[in-house]
């Protein structure tokens, strides 16, 4: 009896992780999505921050979130922890274009982070487009992990 009960909590404790995880990652999302679009539908000349203080603040929260899939859902994937043959094979059939789009993210985030180079904005317009084209097809392969999760 004592084996069910540590089995039952053991369980419940990988539940809760998982509700957890899945809750952080939909906040994340969430902060990235408002940031991008204020960003996206700043005008120069009305804003409150100065354009390099809301692109500064975008990209940290953008980075956070790109990593959070990787170093969170894939970690626990490679790691053995997680045992639900669904999961893992989705989680693989997603996996090589979520590191492709993911390299999209860093990109615009190492052209617009002013830490080691001075800011262009000439094409910001542009990348902003095709960064929400990017987050849009990764948030449609990160649902397909969710669903996986909540099953």
């Amino acid at each position: 009896m004592m084996a069910e009960q540590m089995a039952s909590i053991s369980s419940q404790n990988r539940r809760f992780s998982t509700r957890e995880m899945i809750d952080e990652l939909l906040s994340e999302r969430q902060e990235v999505l408002v940031l991008y679009c204020k960003l996206a539908g700043i005008d120069p000349y009305s804003h409150q921050k100065p354009i390099q203080d809301e692109l500064r603040d975008f990209c940290e929260v953008l980075i956070d979130y790109t990593a959070l899939t990787h170093f969170e859902i894939y970690e626990r994937i490679v790691e053995g922890k997680e045992r639900r043959q669904n999961v893992i094979e989705t989680a693989e059939e997603v996996h090589s274009r979520i590191t492709e789009l993911t390299s999209d993210i860093v990109a615009f985030n190492d052209k617009y982070d002013e830490s080691d180079h001075a800011l262009i904005l000439n094409h910001l317009e542009e990348d902003l487009s095709r960064l929400g084209v990017i987050l849009a097809k990764r948030i449609e392969l990160e649902d397909r992990i969710i669903r996986a999760l909540q099953e």
